[in-house]
């Protein structure tokens, strides 16, 4: 979860029969691949267990569905090695991660999976009221200050790659917080707005793994460079236009950054399984995918659901029908 080990799909935790709930909890935590202190914390906070895998899970399918069409495509396999190099790559692992740790937590506090916290209590908003009309609010406060506490973020010197992971986990952070609205809905006669109740909610988890894809694209290569004004180092990359030549550029607070070059991704090495064997769309991303080796072209039949209509009184009737489709895949 910190970034130090591979995120993997993790068994079904439910607590054994016979078994209370305190004890299922204390299993789900220890299964956990977490620090000393983070079990410490896991086992202080019932649902806190459930609520990891389910972040877990949520960041490795929006990384894979952003990547689908990319020579890496965020596979499991190559994850360990991957996270311990510096490179675009590792960048968006901490940062969709970290989103889906802090979107799952204020999501879980909101559904009432979380014991020791409740829907959101931002000053400004009538949530008592909210909470009347059965609406409550997700809890963005209570995520973020858990979550630096889980992770347990500290400065560190002149550690290049330490400084780089913890700014990359605070830009997904920061992508969570960037989604959160202000929903109202009214409440009186003929739908009027005698009675008017907010909250704030987050945005869909899809909005914030584009938005990181796209931070992803424009990720910018730093180094490390003194301060002499606030005495230690800080993070640099290339000029900027509109900075003296003399002066580095400071990454803006929502850059993705990274510290060496990414490999090609397209033969197999300890990264990822390359691109042999992938299937791609011919006007779209053959070409860059199969990294000049050419595809192979295959005719399939697919069954698909058509004309289909609903019967009385609730049920929807459909035919078969079959049609040939052509794939395309990377040669090896």
């Amino acid at each position: 979860l910190t970034g130090k080990e591979a995120l993997s799909h993790f068994p079904s935790l439910g607590a054994p029969g016979g078994s209370g709930p305190g004890k299922g909890h204390m299993k789900q935590c220890e299964l956990l691949q977490l620090s000393r202190k983070q079990k410490r914390l896991c086992r202080r906070e019932p649902g806190l267990a459930e609520t990891l895998r389910d972040a877990i899970r949520l960041g490795i399918l929006e990384c894979q569905f952003q990547f689908r069409s990319e020579r890496w495509n965020c596979s499991l396999e190559g994850r360990p090695s991957l996270l311990k190099r510096g490179f675009k790559e590792t960048a968006f692992l901490y940062a969709v991660s970290s989103a889906a740790l802090t979107h799952s937590l204020a999501r879980a506090c909101s559904a009432g999976r979380m014991e020791r916290c409740t829907c959101d209590d931002s000053p400004g908003l009538e949530n008592r009221k909210a909470w009347q009309w059965g609406v409550c609010g997700d809890n963005l406060k209570y995520s973020t200050k858990f979550l630096k506490k889980f992770l347990g973020q500290k400065r560190i010197g002149k550690d290049l790659r330490a400084k780089v992971d913890i700014h990359n986990t605070n830009v997904g952070i920061k992508a969570v917080k960037n989604g959160l609205k202000t929903t109202c809905k009214c409440h009186g006669v003929s739908g009027s707005c005698a009675v008017r109740t907010c909250w704030k909610q987050l945005s869909p988890f899809h909005e914030i793994g584009r938005l990181l894809k796209l931070r992803y694209d424009d990720a910018v290569k730093v180094f490390s460079t003194s301060n002499d004004a606030v005495g230690h180092s800080e993070l640099a990359g290339p000029h900027r236009h509109g900075h003296p030549a003399k002066h580095a550029a400071l990454p803006r607070p929502t850059d993705l950054v990274y510290v060496e070059d990414s490999p090609s991704f397209c033969r197999p090495s300890k990264y990822s399984l390359g691109t042999a064997g992938r299937t791609c769309t011919r006007e779209g991303n053959c070409d860059s995918m199969c990294c000049g080796r050419g595809y192979n072209t295959q005719s399939r039949l697919v069954t698909f659901s058509c004309h289909c209509q609903v019967q009385w009184c609730c049920y929807v009737e459909c035919q078969q029908c079959m049609q040939e489709e052509v794939v395309y895949s990377c040669k090896q």
